[in-house]
């Protein structure tokens, strides 16, 4: 039978199957990084939202699947082929705010990417950063690994990673955000507090998990 969660299922499979996020595999068929995103699964109704026949179409034709292999893909968990999910993507931090890394979405990109395991890999904006150096200090020691989420909510007293449009890489405690900027405290006393305007943050990250 032919389903919702099913369909949705095929698409992630097919994505982690060419070693992609949904994310990239709607941007490699030409169409909006987002269109696959899981907030587009459901209306604001509360009602199941289907992918179009077109995004399908696209999406098939990018990877040279066909339909009867895309949809073998969403079968039931118990009689599905295992599926080997990828790693999270691991990036040393002092590298992040270097070009080429992170695409205008600010997903994961290009090949100087390593690979973690990390036992809850779902999510298309999962991926990790290695710190270097110790100017974060008390709280992450040079050689932590943070598994960090661009699709996770972030609240106050998150601790986040935060990239700005030229390039900086900060990792910091989120304090207060607003629509003009977000307010961002440091871990050691020593440093005073940040304010940076809304249109000057690339992306910010929650800290799901650090390896200590």
């Amino acid at each position: 039978m032919l389903t919702h969660d099913r369909v949705w299922s095929a698409i992630d499979a097919l994505a982690v199957r060419h070693g992609m996020s949904p994310s990239g595999l709607a941007k490699r068929a030409g169409l909006d990084p987002t269109t696959f995103n899981r907030s587009k699964r459901v209306g604001g109704d509360g009602r199941p939202r289907w992918p179009s026949t077109e995004s399908i179409a696209k999406v098939l034709d990018a990877t040279g699947e066909d339909l009867g292999g895309f949809f073998s893909l969403g079968r039931p968990a118990q009689d599905a082929l295992p599926v080997q999910r990828p790693a999270v993507p691991l990036l040393g931090l002092a590298q992040a705010g270097a070009g080429g890394f992170f695409d205008e979405g600010g997903f994961p990109v290009g090949t100087g990417w390593d690979a973690i395991a990390f036992p809850s890999g779902e999510g298309e904006m999962i991926f990790a950063l290695e710190v270097s150096g110790e100017s974060m200090l008390p709280a992450y020691r040079d050689g932590d690994v943070l598994i960090v989420s661009r699709s996770a909510a972030v609240r106050r007293d998150d601790r986040v990673v935060v990239r700005t449009t030229d390039g900086e890489v900060m990792v910091k405690i989120l304090h207060r955000q607003t629509l003009k900027a977000v307010e961002l405290h440091s871990f050691n006393p020593d440093h005073p507090p940040r304010s940076v305007p809304m249109r000057q943050v690339d992306w910010m990250a929650r800290i799901l998990w650090a390896s200590q």
